[in-house]
């Protein structure tokens, strides 16, 4: 027993001990070297694209951090544009300066994406539509407002009419967020179960940032909004604000449900023409019943995303809206 015991903890000769350390301390060592030097490498981008992409617009202090609004164009109503999960004002460098060409647009960007500074509120509709509603205050931004919420800022734009009804004109639902709690489509991706310290820590030595091109996060957008998007969204501060937002998304469908009508306040809907399913269908059908004065309209060529694969849509079922509350 004592020798057979001798040889199974003795599995690696003594002679051999030394060299296996040896190489298992410098591995330790290259791995530490490699995550520095990640580390050090995003800092210098981030650095280099805040010098190249500087903010639009502006950061206005909403209570302790800075939200960045940019605002084109004149004329009333302002329209105020609510991107979507994953999206900031970027997102819109299509649909913007048409828009502008009507009336006053403002784009901005949630907490956390874009150039705004991250938010220690929770990251639900309601809240979002607080913040917007302090932005424009604090912006010198005045109404009456034609909301446009894209995806998930239909959640927003739906709780900011209900709440704030006289600073609302009407209200642009692009392909809206579906509100059902099961719903598993595409579009409405559940966050990965404890992925949050991998995907963020990924992200701080740089490795989101060179997978960026190969993963197909760069939108196919005006060359200086493409390029700001591409520096912008793969940052720490951004990956981990779309996870929190990811996460917070159940909550915000249910506060956008408890809101079952918003009287006869115009409302468009714009729904994508390639992959709606019957779920989808069914969503957007509920949300023309939230008025007594509401229309749908398709944007036949274009998939989700259709302020980027078909802007024109967005841009003629805003400038309509516009219109319409303007006689």
């Amino acid at each position: 027993m004592t020798n057979d015991s001798h040889i199974k903890n003795d599995n690696i000769p003594k002679q051999n001990r030394t060299p296996f350390f040896k190489w298992l301390g410098l591995f330790i060592i290259l791995i530490i070297l490699l995550i520095t030097a990640g580390a050090i490498y995003e800092s210098i981008a981030e650095r280099s694209d805040s010098q190249a992409y500087p903010p639009p617009g502006k950061l206005v202090d909403v209570g302790g951090y800075h939200l960045h609004i940019h605002c084109t164009g004149h004329g009333s109503p302002t329209v105020v544009i609510e991107s979507g999960w994953g999206d900031f004002s970027s997102s819109w460098g299509w649909v913007q300066p048409e828009v502008a060409k009507t009336t006053r647009v403002c784009t901005y960007d949630r907490a956390g994406t874009g150039w705004s500074e991250p938010s220690p509120q929770p990251r639900t509709a309601r809240e979002f539509a607080k913040e917007l509603h302090s932005l424009l205050a604090n912006a010198n931004e005045h109404g009456p407002y034609v909301l446009v919420g894209h995806s998930l800022g239909a959640y927003t734009t739906r709780i900011y009419a209900h709440d704030y009804p006289n600073e609302v004109a009407g209200l642009v639902l692009i392909d809206p967020q579906n509100l059902s709690t099961s719903d598993n489509s595409p579009t409405t991706p559940a966050p990965i179960p404890g992925g949050n310290f991998l995907l963020v820590s990924l992200a701080r030595i740089g490795i989101m940032r060179l997978l960026a091109g190969p993963l197909g996060s760069i939108q196919d957008l005006p060359l200086k909004d493409k390029e700001a998007y591409a520096a912008l969204s793969v940052t720490p501060r951004f990956i981990q604000t779309f996870l929190d937002e990811g996460s917070g998304m159940s909550e915000g469908a249910a506060q956008a449900r408890s809101i079952t009508s918003l009287g006869a306040l115009p409302l468009i809907v714009l729904s994508r023409g390639k992959g709606l399913d019957a779920q989808s269908a069914d969503s957007q059908k509920r949300y023309l019943q939230l008025s007594t004065n509401s229309q749908q309209f398709f944007a036949k060529n274009s998939g989700h995303r259709i302020m980027i694969e078909q802007p024109e849509a967005a841009i003629s079922a805003i400038v309509k809206m516009v219109e319409l509350v303007r006689k």
